[in-house]
């Protein structure tokens, strides 16, 4: 199957000349991970995600979008699928540009994680559990922490969610899709509502809810189909009621691959 055949044509994307402000006001109001940035000439110079949006901390800034780019591996429409999703994990990245050719960078779609998901072929997908896929060094936070105390631990251990405990026990995830959403991302000063470090609300008033788990015996085509299910990027693994796990798409796909 090729890259064409499953990816979004017509895609959400930004400017290079676009202010952050309003980069952070689309990713929150589009539901987007991930934007490419295309010049003057619908050439694709980069992408945005959410942990470069998260570099922003005030309502007034005047920086613009080119001066936050990433880049991103090069995906084309005639590319096998799979090959484009190889590409995509060595990046790290669960949605990336497709550009028309290696010497034309118009933009032509969206390729994502859900998208390979959705077009897998589930007859193939290796006969093995969760827990040999799984994330097993897993970190936490406590529904007490500060959004600003989790939000460095992301930018620093490059996760991109947290599963949450409240006295040992799992609750619910944080990931910078609520902290974005809820207006309190932030660096070193504030965040959107002018709230300081020392002032940052808890994660529990972010955090989503119920946690969404999956068991260590979950087969993977089981946990295929949970994801497309509830189209979350991470699942907790809990054994008799212990966090021993997580497991996000781009493990699926590792599997599959």
């Amino acid at each position: 199957m090729k890259v064409e055949d499953v990816m979004t044509r017509r895609p959400v994307f930004l400017h290079n000349t676009d202010f952050m402000t309003h980069a952070r006001q689309v990713v929150r109001d589009q539901h987007k991970r991930t934007l490419p940035v295309v010049d003057n000439k619908n050439r694709v110079v980069g992408i945005l995600t959410e942990k470069d949006i998260l570099g922003i901390y005030s309502t007034k800034s005047n920086v613009t979008v080119e001066g936050f780019t990433s880049e991103f591996p090069e995906v084309y429409p005639d590319m096998d699928m799979m090959h484009a999703a190889k590409l995509m994990i060595d990046a790290g990245l669960g949605r990336v540009p497709v550009i028309r050719g290696s010497q034309d960078r118009t933009l032509e779609g969206i390729l994502s994680t859900v998208d390979i998901f959705r077009n897998m072929n589930l007859e193939r997908i290796p006969a093995v559990t969760v827990e040999e896929v799984m994330t097993r060094d897993v970190k936490t936070c406590s529904t007490k922490d500060s959004i600003a105390k989790v939000w460095v631990n992301m930018r620093e251990s490059g996760f991109s969610g947290f599963p949450v405990l409240k006295n040992g026990r799992l609750v619910g995830m944080i990931t910078r899709r609520n902290v974005i959403n809820a207006g309190y991302a932030r660096i070193e000063r504030e965040d959107e509502h002018g709230t300081e470090m020392g002032m940052s609300p808890t994660v529990e008033r972010v955090m989503s809810t119920p946690p969404y788990t999956l068991s260590p015996q979950n087969t993977l085509r089981e946990a295929v189909q949970a994801f497309l299910k509830l189209d979350i990027g991470r699942f907790s693994v809990v054994d008799d009621g212990r966090l021993v796990g997580i497991v996000d798409r781009n493990d699926i796909i590792k599997a599959f691959i």
